[in-house]
């Protein structure tokens, strides 16, 4: 018989998530949000912070209401684990490896080579993930980006830089 076990990594992350969302959203608060016409410095803390409680609060409802697989398949988790028993780092190492990438380049690229590099190598991080998925995904971003940050919020950082 399955038991449902209550204390999982998935409902400590989903509670973590919650803790530094509050806190990031009160220290948000703190600088004054201002309004949407006129956003004060705590105006993207804030909202990041209230969107990290919301996404933590709905994981860990997920967690909270999902069946325990512990028993299911037994040794699932070792997908995950390589010969030598240690963690694939891909994933992780991939998307550290796209932030700095995107500051980097961006700093002397520009916004179209930094979102682009940094959409293709986090999107490799995921196994399952082909280069022409990369590629379409990197190619996407990078037209969101010239919309959401040149053209709609005009963010002083040139689409190709002098690189």
């Amino acid at each position: 018989m399955a038991t449902k076990r209550w204390i999982s990594k998935d409902l400590v992350g989903a509670g973590t998530m919650v803790l530094f969302g509050g806190a990031i959203a009160y220290a948000g608060h703190g600088y004054g949000a201002g309004t949407f016409e006129h956003m004060g410095s705590g105006f993207v803390p804030l909202v990041l912070g209230v969107a990290l409680v919301v996404v933590g609060l709905l994981l860990g409802l997920t967690v909270m209401l999902a069946p325990n697989d512990a028993d299911a398949g037994g040794g699932e988790h070792l997908h995950h684990m390589g010969l030598s028993g240690w963690p694939d780092l891909r994933g992780g190492g991939c998307i550290v490896a796209g932030v700095i990438a995107f500051v980097v380049l961006g700093e002397y690229a520009g916004l179209v080579p930094a979102t682009f590099a940094s959409v293709f190598i986090s999107a490799l991080g995921d196994r399952k993930n082909r280069l022409r998925d990369a590629l379409l995904l990197s190619c996407a971003m990078v037209a969101l980006a010239l919309i959401v940050f040149s053209w709609g919020l005009k963010v002083q950082m040139p689409a190709f830089g002098s690189l």
